[in-house]
């Protein structure tokens, strides 16, 4: 019987050591991707001592990189994460996402990738309201206008050089066609690391979106929460910032993205 205990136990506390591992990995995020001990200490809850000793076997073993005081995760952690995105689905990664967006705000959450000098919807979660104001896998539109594309021209400074040289379209009374202006905002899209337009686009439409990156820390697209500005005004799109970059961080670290330095 007591050969059986010690066999239970000793099967159990390398699973709990590697939930606390987990718990201290999961603390990095794409807005805090560097922390000292006690940063780590406090968003994990752990004792100080556990995290002392786990994080230097982290380092030990390239799970976490250290420079003076601070810890990040690891060129380790990007390599094995090249490896598993390799034949991922990003599709399948992107789409449960969009539906917890959707559920989360009650509007229509997309996915846009950049197709030339246009940005293009991928993946849709539409709203269950019954208005809404329609969007569908496939929809072109131009990059200068609206939330997504600003971000997609947030992080491709080539891309936006080549549309700020040309004619900007303008769709409604609200669309910036102001070349510099236009160039402020895409700098503040960049700097905040997301975007809110209303009625840019559409009238009487509002959106926010925020950036997917990919292993190389690459632009790798924008998810987007649209809708009606009667029931997403510009406050409430303020509002809904944090839930919108929550989820656009989701998939990329999914995707074993990483956001640029």
């Amino acid at each position: 019987m007591a050969t059986g205990g010690d066999s239970a136990g000793g099967a159990q506390r390398p699973l709990l050591v590697l939930g606390k591992i987990a718990e201290i990995l999961n603390a990095f995020t794409l807005r805090q991707p560097s922390m000292t001990l006690r940063e780590i200490q406090q968003a994990t809850g752990l004792p100080q001592s556990t995290v002392q000793r786990l994080v230097t076997n982290l380092v030990a073993h390239g799970f976490l990189d250290r420079a003076e005081d601070r810890f990040r995760l690891g060129v380790q952690m990007a390599y094995w994460g090249a490896a598993a995105g390799k034949d991922l689905d990003v599709l399948g990664v992107v789409n449960p996402v969009l539906k917890d967006l959707r559920d989360a705000t009650g509007e229509t959450a997309c996915f846009f990738r950049v197709e030339g000098e246009h940005r293009v919807c991928v993946a849709v979660a539409e709203t269950h309201h019954a208005l809404r104001r329609a969007m569908s896998v496939g929809d072109i539109a131009p990059i200068t206008v609206g939330s997504s594309g600003r971000v997609l021209l947030a992080w491709n400074p080539g891309l936006a050089e080549r549309v700020l040289g040309a004619e900007l379209p303008r769709l409604t009374e609200s669309t910036v066609t102001d070349r510099d202006e236009l160039h402020r905002l895409i700098r503040q899209t960049a700097a905040e690391g997301y975007a809110i337009t209303v009625g840019e686009r559409v009238d009487g439409a509002s959106g926010l979106a925020a950036p997917v990156f990919d292993s190389a820390a690459d632009l790798l697209g924008a998810v987007m929460v649209h809708g009606p500005t009667l029931r997403m005004p510009y406050e409430k799109c303020v509002e809904w910032v944090d839930v919108l970059v929550e989820h656009a961080e989701r998939i990329t670290r999914a995707l074993g993205g990483r956001y640029p330095s």
